[in-house]
């Protein structure tokens, strides 16, 4: 597992301004900041890669660059992830991409409350034998992203799924764990302490999606 704010870098600053309650409110700045932190994340997900060397023709003479053998596939899961899923599009620039519709659903089953995912949308390429980024900015209680990945394997089974998210809670990451068959590794900016009793990250930031987009109702 990487997470990122173990080390100290320019990457705290944009992670402060998500979480800042006043800095929040400029939209336009907050899918920055994610954007910002996609083109990072991607940069650090590159160096886990497979590489081949590649002959370049310079105007002087030829050399050899190690370059990626393979892009991956990167999918979005709708909508908080389109500002973050926008910086790791900015590095691979190649690479074949999905969407996947997936949310959270608040619903009542023997009186008590409970937590569901109502799986809507994907569009998305083949992933056999390829490496994929699954690109969400908060990872909670996991489901999403389990339900994501088990809608994914109808379009082949990959070589390696790397979950990518700006916040994470311990019992999401637990989850998805617990849940999953095939490989996966995480890459996370910040690991957070705990979720709340409606299942939302503590300190956490927000919904990501209407602080990018607005509220939805």
């Amino acid at each position: 597992m990487f997470v990122l704010n173990q080390s100290k870098s320019i990457a705290n600053q944009f992670l402060a301004e998500l979480r800042d309650i006043h800095i929040q409110k400029d939209s336009m700045r907050f899918r920055k900041n994610l954007e910002r932190l996609g083109e990072i994340m991607a940069y650090e997900v590159s160096k886990s890669l497979a590489y081949q060397n590649k002959e370049i023709t310079t105007p002087l003479q030829t050399t050899s660059l190690a370059v990626l053998a393979d892009q991956p596939v990167l999918i979005g899961i709708l909508r908080a992830a389109l500002p973050f899923f926008q910086g790791f599009l900015n590095f691979y620039d190649q690479a074949e991409s999905g969407f996947i519709g997936a949310y959270r659903q608040e619903k009542k089953t023997n009186g008590e409350e409970a937590i569901e995912i109502d799986f809507l949308y994907q569009a998305a390429p083949s992933i056999e034998g390829k490496e994929v980024i699954l690109i969400d900015p908060m990872l909670a209680t996991g489901k999403s992203y389990v339900t994501s990945i088990e809608h994914l394997l109808k379009n082949g089974t990959p070589k390696k799924i790397h979950i990518v998210s700006v916040i994470g809670a311990p019992e999401g990451i637990a989850y998805i764990g617990q849940n999953t068959k095939i490989p996966i590794q995480f890459w996370i900016c910040a690991i957070d302490e705990k979720l709340n009793d409606q299942a939302y990250i503590l300190p956490g930031l927000g919904d990501a999606g209407d602080l990018s987009f607005g509220e939805k109702i």
